[in-house]
């Protein structure tokens, strides 16, 4: 049995057709519109097969795993961090490998940008996938699409979304270009812990994501920040905490959990430790020195 859909910890937004049709009207989302987007994680057995192709565009982008698709009779393997390409109305399948089923971010896009850069990317129906240079950058960027997409449906919404799935096109058909240079090793390494503020520090993982061995990442990273991967990291957390005591009414426990920390005692005493007072504190102060504006 395949599936088309349905993996636990899965992400899935997909426009209706009015709502598209609508927004293939006006600018800029005439440009570029994204109709579908999502990530699926683990997906054993997921298999599509289109045999009139999609009135769209599909980018579909591997993090782990493999999986396989066939376009014109030919079969092309999709591994980690490599990009396919579908282009609009193009019969094909597309399948999870049996032993080890890809993670997938994909988006479905059309409009009038779409055609131009697909042909900078310079994949084919013949020569369909290629390597991401920068994997966690393009990653972030299609989970920025599915937080856009999930916030709602109202056109600045769709416009975020249009931004986001221009900017990773550009990016692959930059990695394209031989005169294109990879970001800094660090930068990279920077990006991903933003994009995953609330996960364990792994530092061997980060290491191997820089190319570096553990001990030279970690003082290399404290020569180009000034910190150890940690404080780094606890810093990025306690500014993102500091965001929600003012912009949100979560409890504290709730940006403790939203930041990475389980226990919101641990995360109390680290909050206290950077900003000099604890969370109720810091937000009870906001408030009083910037109380509401009356209405005009």
């Amino acid at each position: 049995m395949y599936l088309r859909d349905g993996f636990p910890g899965q992400r899935l937004h997909v426009l209706p057709r009015l709502l598209v049709k609508q927004a293939l009207q006006r600018k800029p989302t005439s440009r570029m519109l994204v109709t579908d987007a999502g990530y699926f994680p683990h997906a054993a057995m997921h298999r599509r097969s289109r045999v009139a192709g999609a009135p769209e565009a599909i980018v579909i982008m591997c993090a782990e795993g493999g999986g396989w698709c066939e376009l014109a009779g030919v079969r092309h393997d999709v591994g980690p961090n490599e990009v396919l390409i579908i282009p609009s109305g193009v019969p094909h399948s597309y399948y999870a490998a049996a032993a080890e089923p890809w993670s997938i971010w994909w988006l479905h896009i059309t409009g009038g940008d779409v055609p131009d850069l697909l042909a900078a990317v310079g994949l084919t129906v013949a020569a369909p996938t290629a390597p991401i240079a920068d994997p966690f950058r393009a990653f972030a960027l299609a989970e920025g699409i599915c937080d856009d997409l999930a916030r709602d449906e109202t056109a600045a919404s769709l416009t975020a979304a249009a931004g986001a799935a221009w900017n990773l096109l550009a990016q692959l058909a930059a990695e394209r270009d031989g005169r294109w240079v990879a970001r800094e090793p660090i930068a990279r390494v920077r990006d991903h812990l933003r994009a995953h503020l609330a996960a364990p520090v792994n530092l061997p993982a980060l290491a191997a994501l820089a190319g570096y061995s553990t001990s030279h990442f970690s003082a290399r990273f404290r020569t180009l920040t000034g910190f150890s991967v940690t404080e780094y990291v606890k810093r990025l957390r306690m500014a993102r905490a500091r965001q929600l005591l003012i912009m949100s009414d979560y409890s504290v426990a709730e940006i403790a959990a939203a930041v990475g920390y389980p226990d919101p005692f641990y995360f109390s005493r680290h909050f206290t430790a950077v900003n000099g007072m604890n969370p109720r504190e810091f937000r009870r102060r906001y408030k009083e020195e910037n109380p509401p504006r009356p209405p005009a």
